[in-house]
């Protein structure tokens, strides 16, 4: 499969006009002002990013390894409302062969470099059927917390009263590096190969290589059983929180047919999870932040922190 790179058009031709999509009411441009995020990208096994991916997207190596992205934005802003975003996936080209080192983060835009979004949770409904309908991003409610201390920043997913994940990173004294970045993502629905973009502004803090304060737990929900086959190492190439980020989507997606060397089975989600969905608010209880804090006691040994082999 071939992916032609396309001249994206300005966000400033539809500013200040309006859409209507599903029910959704927008005013372009689509995005938010300011809101705080954190990011941390982890080691994974290289053949676990392949097998993870679709045929049409390769995993991007960073001195031979795979690497899993998340990033949680706790979304002050947006013409849907409040809402905590906590998206898992895996640093990807498209195309089948491997990109070569180095150049594709750098001119990421003329790579397609992106992050295969494997899961991508929640807080309302309105943003289920918004972003899975609209973007085909692979969203479900769930219940999300977004939590910073004077040393940490840190997320938890619960779904269905089961931990799936929690991450926790340091929190720096200070944000000092300005981000101004085009961020890709790609994701699969009704058989589709998806992708969208979203510019990125703001500035944050980085931590490179890990320290006391990243921890990782994945939970027993069959949702996390992806992660447990990537083999994620113990230590993040990187952790970063930005304070407030302020993104604008681009006004446009594009998609393709997703395909195989044999017939493949049906889609597991197609637009039946979206038709009925509403445009509720409201958020789910929180994520049972006590249990985790209890698997994260310092007296507890550091395999309770890491991913089961």
């Amino acid at each position: 499969m071939t992916f032609i790179a396309r001249r994206r058009r300005p966000a400033g031709r539809v500013s200040g006009r309006f859409a209507d999509v599903d029910g959704i009411p927008f005013r372009m441009p689509v995005g938010t002002l300011g809101s705080p995020a954190l990011i941390a990208a982890y080691p994974i096994d290289p053949r676990g990013a392949r097998e993870a991916l679709p045929q049409e997207l390769s995993p991007y190596r960073v001195r031979g390894e795979g690497v899993l992205v998340i990033a949680v934005i706790d979304y002050q802003d947006t013409p849907i409302g409040t809402y905590v975003e906590f998206a898992t996936g895996i640093l990807c080209t498209p195309g089948d062969r491997p990109a070569p080192p180095l150049l594709p983060l750098l001119f990421g835009s003329l790579f397609g470099t992106g992050v295969y979004i494997a899961d991508m949770p929640v807080s309302t409904e309105i943003s289920v059927k918004g972003g899975l309908g609209i973007w085909g991003m692979p969203k479900r409610r769930a219940s999300l917390d977004f939590v910073t201390s004077e040393s940490t920043v840190s997320s938890q997913y619960d779904l269905d009263g089961q931990l799936v994940m929690r991450v926790d990173v340091p929190r720096p004294p200070r944000a000092w590096l300005p981000l101004r970045y085009t961020a890709t993502g790609y994701a699969s629905f009704r058989g589709m190969l998806w992708k969208s973009s979203v510019a990125l502004r703001g500035r944050m803090g980085l931590t490179w290589g890990g320290g006391p304060e990243d921890r990782l737990l994945i939970g027993e929900h069959e949702r996390a059983a992806w992660l447990k086959r990537l083999d994620i190492r113990d230590r993040p190439i990187l952790t970063a929180y930005l304070p407030s980020v302020s993104g604008v989507l681009d006004d446009h997606v594009e998609s393709w047919f997703l395909t195989s060397a044999t017939p493949p089975p049906p889609s597991r989600e197609g637009l039946e999870s979206v038709v009925g969905l509403g445009l509720g608010q409201d958020r789910l209880p929180p994520p049972d932040r006590a249990a985790t804090d209890r698997l994260l006691s310092p007296s507890r040994p550091r395999e309770y922190v890491t991913p089961a082999p």
